[in-house]
């Protein structure tokens, strides 16, 4: 029994270090918050030099300008919103395991101990006495003094690492308080970006409606995306719909996906989300990820959930749009053929049909995209597996 009291010592001493070297939670919590703030100070200023822009004479466009500018800032908030949900669902898992770890190494300590204080009470008071006077010889007397120091000191390091065990315990368990505290008002703030974006979507919606301008766009392709995303926005918003009337779909995809989710191809990063420069100083804004494959490479699903649109969608070629419930949406673009029809159930990883691209302009490849609530793109890497 001192044996293994011993050696569970020894374990807890060496596991020590490594336990104290790791982050404190609210000083990762701090600096998940000071991220956001950034972020959202860029978008304050936007704000502010909208209500100036509306105090005098504009363009239309420069009005449209800047929203687009916001809707992107909410964008980039929703999305670092994300990451930091798929963080805090790792820190809780470890945290959980750690308070598990800690918790059997009290019991086993505790156990040690009383059975150590059970083994003194039989025993009774006088028995050291009796152990000492009992001595045949003076050699006799300091072995058995020596034996019994060393029994009280094993005695003292026992009650003292089942303090420090209920003491790591109760830091455990307060660290579980604070993260799931965090992760829920990390869940809340993320529903309100959204709403915000579906707010500045109107904004964007009715500057259109209220202007006359016969302004064209100077780049064809960049208005041939732009009808592609309203008109991909329009069929998500019949979806949606449909699904608060009747929501039959059970979600595959939710808040604990982020940074799961398997890659639909394996190959080389082409482009990533966001803004991207384009020809003749335009900027071009990806709202997927575009991934290089030969032409004709098998194309996965990356959850299960029920195809909506299968085949042409203008600029992008054949594509497959994959509901999955809970208001999420994966589109798998430049395709040269798709292989499942519209209503048609699949599981994850089912192949939906083979790469194309090869008469775009960045190549063989697809884009991989993948949609929120009301249709805001989401950042496909935070979703995917880190590679």
């Amino acid at each position: 029994m001192r044996r293994t009291g011993f050696l569970l010592g020894l374990a807890l001493a060496l596991a020590a270090p490594a336990h104290a070297q790791r982050p404190n939670i609210n000083e990762r919590i701090r600096e998940n918050q000071n991220r956001l703030e950034g972020i959202r100070e860029e978008r304050t200023q936007l704000e502010q030099q909208l209500s100036q822009l509306r105090g005098r004479a504009y363009t239309i466009g420069t009005e449209l300008d800047n929203i687009e500018r916001q809707k992107s800032v909410t964008n980039r908030i929703v999305n670092e919103l994300d990451r930091q949900i798929g963080n805090l669902g790792g820190e809780l898992d470890t945290v959980t395991v750690e308070l598990i770890i800690t918790e059997d190494a009290l019991a086993e300590t505790q156990a040690i101990l009383e059975a150590r204080l059970a083994e003194i009470y039989k025993r009774g008071s006088l028995w050291i006495f009796e152990v000492l006077l009992a001595a045949e010889s003076f050699g006799d007397l300091l072995s058995r003094y020596k034996y019994l120091y060393l029994v009280s000191r094993q005695d003292r390091a026992l009650a003292q690492e089942v303090e420090e065990l209920r003491n790591r315990v109760a830091a455990r368990r307060r660290e579980l308080v604070v993260v799931h505290g965090e992760l829920a008002r990390q869940r809340s703030s993320r529903e309100n970006e959204l709403d915000r974006y579906l707010t500045l979507e109107r904004q964007r919606q009715r500057a259109l409606r209220d202007t006359r301008s016969t302004e064209q766009v100077t780049a064809q392709r960049l208005d041939a995306l732009a009808q592609d995303e309203e008109r991909l926005l329009g069929i998500i918003a019949a979806l949606e719909r449909e699904r608060t009337r009747s929501p039959v779909i059970d979600a595959t995809i939710t808040d604990a996906s982020v940074g799961r989710l398997a890659w639909p191809v394996d190959g080389d990063i082409l482009y990533r989300f966001g803004r991207q420069a384009g020809p003749d100083n335009t900027a071009i804004r990806q709202h997927g990820l575009g991934i290089g494959v030969p032409v004709g490479t098998s194309v996965r699903a990356v959850a299960g959930g029920v195809v909506q649109h299968a085949g042409p969608f203008g600029t992008y070629g054949p594509t497959v749009l994959i509901e999955h419930g809970g208001g999420y949406y994966t589109l798998y673009l430049y395709l040269s053929r798709v292989d499942v029809a519209v209503g048609a159930a699949v599981a994850a990883g089912t192949a939906v049909g083979l790469s194309g691209g090869a008469n775009s302009d960045d190549g063989p490849h697809i884009e991989f995209q993948i949609r929120g609530t009301g249709g805001i793109a989401l950042d496909p890497q935070n979703w995917l597996i880190p590679r």
